[in-house]
């Protein structure tokens, strides 16, 4: 059976609270930009799309993180969405979330995994 996994990145280009690896992901018939980032030890991957307005969220190429490392931010109007979940926290869409992407780190990689993987 073919792997379905998708590489995303090496382990070691995601550092926690750093900058984050962009990629893309077929998406309801499209290709639809992606990323992945590191919070606590764990990576955690999205849709690269605000839930206020459909703008992307990094505000330089990869950076995702607000300046305290702690949250995600919209670089267009300043949400706040936690790294671990996706949640807004703060900004006119509290209390929606993040499309949240499977990935899987394993023997120093990062994947995605989409949903029709075994």
């Amino acid at each position: 059976m073919a792997d379905a996994r998708q590489l995303i990145a090496s382990s070691s280009e995601l550092a926690d609270g750093g900058k984050g690896v962009r990629f893309t992901v077929p998406w309801q018939g499209e290709q639809a930009a992606a990323f992945a980032v590191r919070h606590q030890g764990v990576v955690h991957a999205y849709l690269n799309r605000c839930r206020h307005v459909p703008t992307e969220l990094d505000w330089q190429d990869g950076r995702f993180f607000d300046s305290s490392g702690l949250y995600l931010i919209c670089s267009l109007h300043g949400a706040l969405y936690r790294p671990d979940s996706g949640l807004c926290v703060g900004g006119p869409c509290t209390g929606r979330s993040l499309q949240k992407l499977r990935t899987e780190e394993c023997d120093g990689h990062v994947y995605y995994l989409p949903d029709s993987a075994p």
